[in-house]
């Protein structure tokens, strides 16, 4: 066995007893992160190129049902059905199996394969393939569209916090795009993504957000971005504290633009990327400071024709604007 596999292996079972740790002690929240955590590093190196992997193909074929177990598990934790969970005790079997994973030559002791490559769908393509709804519970959206057109100035919280690197290298690093050189007389927008309030925030998994923006049809105007993954979560907060240059100077933008975020996180169950919830602002809001805006059930409504609001509880997404003028 190589030094460098050994350290894997020395780390992967590190991070198997501190999450089985936590599932022991009801810290579920805790557990479910480092589950998935583990099951992205599992994943990762079970999809490696030959030349590139320590293992065998049959060992890291079982790497990659370890990581389904682990996904089984988590998935079991946020679940409030009884009926077919993948129990502690069976996760904890595995232990020894991950530990010994160059002479294990036994069979699995599970029924389960190893997850595929991860498919991240269109925007719209997981309507088709959701069957329960996982928006926040007491949704809005009986009154006139008018209540949904308030915004709430100055409660966004500074972004003082530094944010880990992800620990997660399977994870979505962003598609951020530079500032764009400045012109005499035109304004450049820079948003910073600080943090959104979610009622499940510590049950996301590889949250992000995409940034576009839109005309009144719904067409884009600028390259649509996607923030790196988040990794800090904290009570009812996701954090990002991430800018995002605004691709098109501010007199350029049309009349009746929109600037939307889409907030995305992955389903281990139905193995693909969802969006969860989106937000918007509008032309007319773009002033330097801070601001929270509300966040709105999917599928994103591009043209802002039929809006509910997620949720009655005071979560939103919070932003900070600063404005650059030659």
């Amino acid at each position: 066995m190589s030094e460098a596999a050994r350290s894997l292996l020395q780390r992967w079972g590190a991070s198997f007893r501190k999450g089985t740790d936590f599932d022991s002690w009801g810290q579920l929240v805790e557990a479910t992160d480092e589950y998935q955590i583990l099951a992205r590093h599992l994943q990762k190196e079970a999809q490696s190129q030959p030349n590139n992997s320590e293992f065998t193909e049959d060992q890291k074929k079982t790497l990659g049902k370890i990581a389904t177990c682990l996904e089984l598990r988590s998935a079991a934790l946020q679940s409030t059905q009884s009926q077919e969970e993948f129990k502690l005790e069976d996760l904890k079997k595995l232990e020894p199996i991950l530990k010994n994973i160059f002479t294990y030559n036994k069979e699995f002791p599970f029924d389960v394969q190893p997850v595929p490559p991860r498919k991240i769908l269109a925007p719209g393509e997981e309507e088709d393939l959701e069957f329960e709804e996982d928006e926040e519970e007491g949704g809005a959206g009986a009154g006139s569209p008018d209540t949904f057109s308030a915004r709430v100035p100055g409660m966004a919280s500074s972004c003082n916090h530094v944010l880990h690197h992800s620990s997660n290298p399977g994870a979505n690093e962003g598609t951020l795009l530079p500032q764009l050189p400045s012109e005499p007389g035109m304004t450049l927008l820079t948003i910073k993504i600080e943090k959104i309030g979610l009622k499940d925030a510590g049950q996301c998994i590889d949250p992000y957000i995409t940034v576009s923006v839109k005309d009144l049809n719904g067409i884009d105007l600028t390259p649509v971005q996607d923030t790196p993954v988040a990794t800090r979560k904290e009570d009812t907060y996701i954090h990002f504290c991430v800018d995002i240059e605004i691709q098109r100077h501010v007199e350029k933008l049309t009349k009746g633009a929109a600037i939307f975020f889409e907030f995305k996180h992955y389903k281990p169950k139905k193995r693909f990327t969802s969006t969860k919830c989106f937000a918007f602002m509008e032309m007319d809001e773009i002033k330097p400071g801070p601001m929270v805006i509300e966040l709105y059930k999917k599928p994103t409504d591009f043209k802002r024709k039929k809006l509910q609001l997620l949720t009655k509880k005071p979560l939103y997404l919070h932003l900070h604007q600063t404005l650059h003028k030659e």
